[in-house]
């Protein structure tokens, strides 16, 4: 395998980053029917890479970004022993490099980012129905903790 270096994302990395954007929700739509049809953006990730308390990591592989992740703080709910926690998201390797550890690599750097900054809890949400992700997860220690269930309307449901 080639040397991963994991590194902040700089405001150069915005044209992959936007392809890997755009890739993950060409593989979330079959997961999920309530994702408009068109061309949409899940992040501002301009925005995060400017933001300093955001934390957008990229993964290289011979100067070539071949994977990344978010870290950000998001408020607790008010009944929890803690106020905020870090709340991980786009987390994207190029297929050719899955199953090498890119994503355990960037999800500990953003772990360690995330105690630094004194959060108790890490977090992310993944689709029940995407096991190549959960089995990433897992081995990365997370747990599974809550089911969001939906009941959509019944087409035709006038009321």
């Amino acid at each position: 395998m080639d040397k991963i270096i994991i590194r902040e994302a700089f405001r150069e990395d915005l044209p992959v980053l936007l392809q890997f954007e755009k890739k993950l929700i060409e593989a979330e739509r079959p997961m999920d029917p309530t994702i408009r049809p068109g061309e949409l953006h899940y992040y501002d990730i301009g925005a995060f890479i400017a933001d300093p308390e955001v934390l957008v990591l990229v993964a290289e592989a011979d100067g070539k970004v071949v994977s990344s992740g978010y870290g950000m703080a998001k408020p607790a709910r008010p009944y929890l022993d803690h106020a905020e926690y870090a709340h991980l998201g786009f987390m994207y390797t190029l297929p050719e490099y899955r199953g090498k550890g890119i994503n355990g690599m960037i999800i500990e750097k953003l772990k360690n980012w995330a105690y630094r900054k004194g959060l108790k809890e890490v977090r992310l949400t993944v689709y029940q129905e995407n096991d190549p992700a959960m089995a990433a997860y897992e081995k990365a220690g997370f747990k599974k903790h809550l089911i969001e269930m939906r009941l959509p309307r019944p087409a035709g449901d006038q009321r």
